[in-house]
């Protein structure tokens, strides 16, 4: 869909005398507890893989609208004002490339499929990942199904789990099933626990951990923790420390809400981020002592896994068709089992501080 301006102003003509038609590619609302900002910032932490210097030059091209008004880079955002990025060319149509990705498929029947996804594997496609992800493996093995044959970016997703997570994924194979799944997921009646690896010696043996999560106000490629409720949405997590290891803990983690990085924001929040979490801190060495041998055993640890020590572990549901209650539990991928398996030794071999 495309529109000529957002203020309805009269329509602007090019060179040529022809009508410049432009369309809207993105639009933000500012939130209510943000203070002034300058819109060349405000929206460099919203536009992933966007430079400062294209946003300055975008503004100065008049593409860019704040409640409708055209304004420059130097234009300071308050909260509630809505921005709007037009350009004279439509926005990408993203096409589902069927790519013959392997997927380790657990259960499956005509209505769903179970896979037990590796990290590194995006979900879906989006801003820098157009392959290679889950969806387009998807689509190429199910190319004949309804659900499959359109550009739906997310065909048969009804949660999803980040890049760098291993585990559990329910993936629907009709539109019947799409929307029961979805819905059993929306009224917080599926069972998902998750494994996790975090830095730190939990001062309790089990625990929740409450408080809204949202995108940060200094950076929007992240969340964080809103304690107060002033912000964010809901959010609740279970944690039960399932073993003990010196300087860091394994721990198994129940969702009763489903927010991004939900686990991850959590527990940097209490202070135990998870082990080699490169956005939330746990990618460098939060406790332990400082001799070069132990910091050197932990960079070994930190090259076993690609990101966070994070596996998707049990999943439950209710069919959508049989109404019988699945429950899917998958052992820890190797590199995680033997990132655990290093610990166990390197504290069974040594007194901690």
């Amino acid at each position: 869909m495309s529109v000529k301006t957002i203020d309805e102003e009269p329509d602007e003509l090019d060179e040529n005398g022809e009508e410049i038609i432009q369309y809207e590619h993105y639009r933000f609302l500012a939130d209510q507890g943000q203070g002034l900002m300058r819109i060349d910032k405000f929206l460099v932490n919203r536009m992933e893989g966007t430079s400062r210097n294209r946003i300055q030059a975008a503004a100065e091209a008049g593409s860019i609208f704040v409640n409708g008004i055209v304004v420059k880079s130097n234009h300071r955002v308050k909260p509630g004002e809505e921005v709007t990025v037009m350009l004279d060319y439509p926005r990408r149509e993203l096409k589902i490339i069927p790519e013959d990705i392997p997927l380790n498929i657990v259960y499956e029947d005509d209505e769903l499929m179970i896979v037990n996804k590796q990290a590194g594997l995006v979900v879906h496609p989006g801003h820098g990942n157009y392959s290679g992800t889950l969806v387009n493996a998807l689509v190429y093995k199910y190319q004949n199904l309804e659900l499959y044959g359109g550009n739906d970016p997310r065909p048969g997703l009804v949660h999803r789990i980040d890049k760098n997570t291993s585990g559990l994924l329910v993936v629907a194979k009709t539109e019947l099933a799409k929307l029961n799944l979805a819905l059993q997921f929306f009224n917080r009646t599926t069972k998902r626990k998750y494994v996790a690896l975090v830095w730190g010696n939990l001062a309790s043996d089990e625990g929740t951990i409450e408080g809204n999560i949202g995108r940060s106000l200094k950076n929007r490629q992240v969340f964080t923790v809103y304690p107060d409720g002033e912000s964010g949405k809901p959010a609740i997590t279970h944690y039960r420390v399932i073993e003990r290891l010196g300087y860091v803990n394994l721990v198994e983690c129940i969702l009763e809400t489903g927010r991004t990085h939900q686990i991850r924001v959590h527990m940097k929040h209490i202070g135990h981020p998870l082990f080699n979490d490169d956005v939330y801190g746990g990618d460098r060495i939060l406790k332990g002592t400082t001799f070069a041998k132990y910091k050197q055993f932990v960079e070994n640890c930190f090259k076993l896994i690609p990101g966070q020590a994070l596996h998707a572990k049990i999943l439950g549901f209710v069919h959508p068709v049989t109404k019988e209650e699945l429950f899917f539990d998958s052992e820890l991928p190797d590199n995680l089992g033997q990132l655990v398996d290093k610990w166990r030794n390197y504290i069974s071999n040594r007194d901690l501080d």
